[in-house]
């Protein structure tokens, strides 16, 4: 019997011992994920912030990137990672919301949102900001050389003219390209008449002897080196163009075109949301915000944080437009998946004529 107790009380120790061993490896696999872990595009925020961020709160961050809201989306929508915030755009946070992966904000633990401009809030996207905040902002607009061109190309249509031929740049999506045609035509960036369509992408057929290439990220280096004439860009990326070429202006087609908002938002996989509340009220500081955007050089919904920056920055109205423009200005809508299906197949078919 004793050494049945013996054998009994020795397997209960090594159970122990597995246990306990087992016990410190999900501990320190835990303390891995102890960190605030944040969801945001490639080079989107001062690297300096999140080591501030971690001095002022003791809250170590786990940075990772992604390069497309739909990579962005397919990740937390799998849920097999712990995503405490991402940074998506208008249409997919409608979109995540109606799929219910966003958390409904807590305001009671939000200090900062005085500081964001009314036009910046209750969008169509996101009412109420319910789900999303502020974090930049920006159009889809016409970069050139000023020593490349002889007359400056201020609306989509300039773009038409034959002599600009092998001379433009567009950048590879299919809701801005196809938005470019539609806008040039008069029509909305979010319609939904196939006739409209089509159209656009006839109108954009006739555009390829112009384009000299589609392209993603590489744009920048292209037109900072003076490889092509006119780029078709975001406003966040033009002005990092303008930086490195002085030769390079940027402008807002009055025409109309894409006025498009990156948001803070939490995820339903986040497990550290008193960590993700301090750094939603870390970035919305008008000093860290202002930081941000000098750094990143898109716009900042924050005016106190505007106050803050140079003003040869802020009342440049072609990152920071005047309400006039603005106003002429459209958000992408979040068209469902049928119909950004048949926007990908005009801008796949319209691709294809190019070749």
């Amino acid at each position: 019997m004793r050494r049945l107790y013996s054998f009994i009380f020795g397997v209960i120790a090594i159970v122990a011992i597995l246990f306990g061993i087992s016990f410190s490896m999900t501990a320190k696999s835990g303390a891995a994920s102890d960190k605030l872990v944040i969801y945001n595009w490639g080079d989107y925020i001062d690297p300096e912030l999140l080591e501030k961020f971690t001095a002022e709160t003791g809250i170590k961050v786990q940075y990772e990137t992604f390069d497309s809201n739909e990579a962005m989306y397919t990740k937390i929508k799998q849920g097999g990672t712990t995503y405490d915030i991402a940074v998506p755009s208008d249409y997919m946070i409608d979109k995540m919301t109606k799929e219910n992966l966003l958390v409904a904000l807590d305001y009671s633990k939000i200090t900062g949102m005085d500081q964001i401009g009314e036009e910046f809030l209750n969008k169509s996207f996101d009412p109420g900001n319910k789900y999303s905040i502020p974090y930049f902002w920006g159009t889809l607009g016409i970069v050139y050389n000023t020593t490349m061109v002889d007359e400056a190309p201020e609306q989509w249509t300039d773009l038409w003219k034959s002599e600009y031929k092998n001379d433009i740049m567009l950048v590879d999506g299919a809701r801005e390209v196809m938005g470019m045609g539609l806008n040039a035509l008069g029509y909305s960036v979010n319609s939904l008449e196939l006739n409209q369509l089509e159209e656009a992408q006839v109108y954009l057929n006739e555009l390829t002897p112009n384009v000299k290439a589609i392209v993603g990220d590489e744009m920048k280096g292209y037109m900072i080196n003076g490889d092509a004439a006119i780029g078709v860009t975001f406003s966040g990326e033009a002005s990092e163009m303008l930086d490195g070429n002085e030769d390079l202006v940027y402008v807002v087609p009055s025409q109309g075109s894409n006025l498009w908002f990156d948001n803070i938002v939490i995820p339903k996989t986040a497990k550290h949301y008193d960590e993700a509340y301090a750094f939603i009220n870390f970035m919305l500081e008008p000093e860290n915000a202002a930081q941000n955007a000098e750094y990143i050089g898109y716009a900042t919904p924050n005016n106190a944080a505007k106050a803050l920056m140079p003003k040869e920055i802020t009342e440049d109205e072609a990152f920071y437009p005047s309400q006039d423009v603005v106003e002429n200005l459209e958000v992408y809508d979040n068209l469902g998946q049928e119909w950004l299906g048949i926007y990908n197949d005009f801008y796949l078919q319209f691709k294809m004529y190019r070749k």
